[in-house]
């Protein structure tokens, strides 16, 4: 079957940048409070005009573009945002992303938070990249997970697709993911499956396992996905052997996986291997906005 836990790499649709147009304007009202831009107001007269350009400092993967934009769109309509390179781009560093021209004050107000968006996002896209390049040879697909930043994740999940990763669930609605907790409530990996399969409803049905006992059961009991967590690459072997032997069932490692170890837990040819890393330990990516007034 073809499982929602793979969303192919695309665009936020219509409803994510409604939801996207609402998280931009609540960031830049947190920036801005009650008072606005204090500093710009006593410094830079009401009708000053000035142009900026967005350059990354350092070399990576761009996302968050479209982001960018709605900030300063949300700070002035009155603000011409034109990008010159898209989401997905690798840079070197200097690289002129966009150019901006516009109210001063506008520019500036939207300086900082369009920056946080942009630098976040790319930071993910970047490490994403360096994860999917490790393991390329090997075939194997780098999913993110639910490790986001709370009402962020729409955003977090698109800067993983913008770096060639792809997305494991969106949330708690979109596929059945039985883990450790719910095999506690329920008693057995071969109980649950069997009761998750009963509410499936199209919905991919995945089992978390920490033991060679727990996937043996998993195999009876026929899930679409099998994820082997916190195994060590011995112990993960076996495991694959078994799956692989008995099962159509598509298999994911996952716990703690970093650069240094994810090219050898590739190398022992799962289909899937996900990274809480991407979202919750992404540096973010240095750029900056150079602004000048019009004269």
């Amino acid at each position: 079957m073809t499982s929602r836990f793979l969303v192919p790499s695309r665009p936020p649709d219509r409803a994510a940048i409604a939801r996207l147009v609402r998280e931009v304007r609540a960031a830049l009202a947190e920036d801005l409070g009650t008072r606005g831009d204090v500093t710009s107001r006593a410094l830079i007269p009401v009708a000053a005009r000035g142009h900026a350009t967005l350059i990354a400092k350092e070399p990576g993967i761009i996302a968050g573009l479209p982001v960018a934009a709605a900030v300063f769109r949300a700070s002035s309509p009155a603000i011409a945002f034109r990008p010159l390179v898209r989401d997905g781009a690798s840079v070197p560093a200097l690289t002129k992303v966009a150019r901006l021209e516009g109210p001063l004050r506008a520019l500036l107000a939207g300086e900082r938070t369009a920056l946080n968006f942009l630098q976040r996002l790319s930071g993910i896209a970047t490490l994403t990249r360096e994860f999917v390049r490790l393991v390329r040879p090997f075939r194997v697909t780098i999913l993110d997970t639910r490790k986001t930043t709370p009402m962020f994740r729409e955003l977090e999940k698109y800067a993983v697709r913008c770096g060639g990763g792809r997305n494991h669930r969106m949330g708690l609605h979109d596929a059945i993911l039985i883990k450790d907790n719910h095999l506690a409530a329920v008693g057995s990996v071969g109980r649950a499956i069997t009761l998750a399969r009963r509410h499936a409803r199209g919905l991919p049905v995945e089992v978390e396992c920490e033991s060679l006992t727990q996937v043996r059961a998993a195999v009876a009991a026929r899930p679409d996905i099998i994820m082997l967590d916190n195994f060590s690459p011995a112990i993960a072997r076996q495991a694959i052997r078994l799956i692989r032997r008995r099962s159509r069932a598509k298999i994911e490692l996952s716990g703690g996986v970093t650069l240094a170890t994810v090219r050898r837990l590739a190398a022992l040819r799962p289909d899937l291997i996900s990274v809480g890393a991407l979202t919750h330990s992404a540096p973010a990516l240095d750029l900056s906005l150079e602004i000048a007034q019009d004269e």
